[in-house]
């Protein structure tokens, strides 16, 4: 067999090819090589892949999500199968490092980090308050195997395939504060957020007083006076219709999120699925999200002439449930009261 020499994709390549086939400027990604650095083992005979080509063969992997042809026969790459998915193991378990990973995603810790993004929602969305945005994605993958630690079972969604439900939530510019990559696809979105470290921030702040900061999420979620949901079926022309077109508006942001991630990222696309044991696409599902907050970060521009779809995206329509008339307890009715005040506030 006949191996060709990988072009250097830097010299190759104009600006824009490079962005359309790695997703991050040249700058970006030799700043990111260089960060990663550490984290990643050096070529230990002359043959072995460097650094770089590790870090731009997983790039591209994250960018395309198909690695026999596309990748491991790129000009840029020129590397056998088994090498690209070593790469992408490394580069992965480079990217889900503490001081990686919580440099680039990371929930609002301070006053003033969550002021500036109360600031941010109120200059575009108009109503003070809001600090993010919370909702679940699925992210399909291979039928993990039956004698695993988890039964292959539980990782088959309401749609019928098998997933990771992931939550994210966004800020008002579509950077990603928190994302939670490890419920198996049949886990409903409330659970998760029940369990998240952020609802326990939240409940945290509202009892310690700090109560003009909340999220927005779905009639899928527990109204919370910090969780703040849509009203059931009321008239558009009333102001609690108004309410509800209001939190529609807002809400779509995550919506656009979640689709500028599987854009960027089409390895987390429903027909690429993830060919990797679960564990392993949380870890890709996390690398891919603190890309995607390095793309928003810098303004690199969108890879807009790729097109996807609802189904693509793993996103299901949003359905009603229980959750919001369930037996009253005190959270719930300080949530009503916080949505009262609000539409007496504003919308009136």
């Amino acid at each position: 067999m006949k191996f060709r020499l990988a072009e250097d994709p830097f010299i190759v390549l104009s600006e824009r090819a490079f962005i359309q086939k790695f997703r991050l400027t040249k700058v970006l990604v030799l700043n990111l090589i260089n960060e990663l650095r550490p984290y990643l083992e050096p070529p230990s005979r002359k043959s072995a892949l460097s650094i770089e080509r590790k870090v731009l063969t997983a790039l591209r992997f994250f960018a395309s999500g198909s690695y026999q042809q596309d990748i491991g026969e790129n000009r840029a790459s020129s590397v056998s199968q088994p090498s690209v998915s070593k790469c992408i193991t490394e580069v992965c378990n480079a990217f889900n490092m503490p001081t990686i990973f919580n440099k680039y995603v990371k929930f609002p810790s301070t006053l003033n980090e969550l002021n500036h993004l109360r600031q941010e929602f109120t200059n575009e969305y108009g109503i003070p308050g809001v600090i993010g945005i919370v909702d679940c994605t699925h992210v399909a993958i291979v039928p993990p195997q039956t004698n695993g630690p988890c039964p292959e079972h539980i990782y088959v969604n309401r749609k019928n395939y098998h997933s990771i439900n992931v939550q994210l939530i966004c800020d008002s510019n579509m950077g990603i504060l928190n994302v939670n990559a490890k419920y198996p696809g049949s886990t409903h979105d409330s659970y998760i957020w029940r369990r998240s470290n952020v609802s326990s921030v939240m409940e945290k702040m509202h009892d310690e007083g700090m109560r003009s900061y909340y999220l927005l999420g779905d009639s899928g979620y527990a109204l919370k006076p910090w969780l703040l949901t849509p009203l059931h079926n009321p008239d558009p022309s009333t102001p609690e219709g108004r309410y509800n077109e209001w939190i529609c508006k807002t809400r779509s942001l995550i919506e656009r999120t979640n689709g500028l991630l599987k854009m960027r990222f089409r390895c987390l696309l429903k027909h690429r699925v993830l060919h990797y044991h679960p564990i392993k696409a949380s870890k890709i599902i996390n690398a891919c999200v603190v890309l995607h907050n390095i793309c928003i970060k810098n303004n690199v521009p969108e890879p807009v002439h790729e097109v996807t779809n609802e189904v693509d995206l793993g996103m299901y329509p949003t359905e009603e449930n229980n959750l919001n008339v369930q037996q009253v307890n005190h959270t719930l009715m300080a949530g009503r009261r916080m949505q009262r005040q609000i539409i007496e506030n504003y919308f009136t």
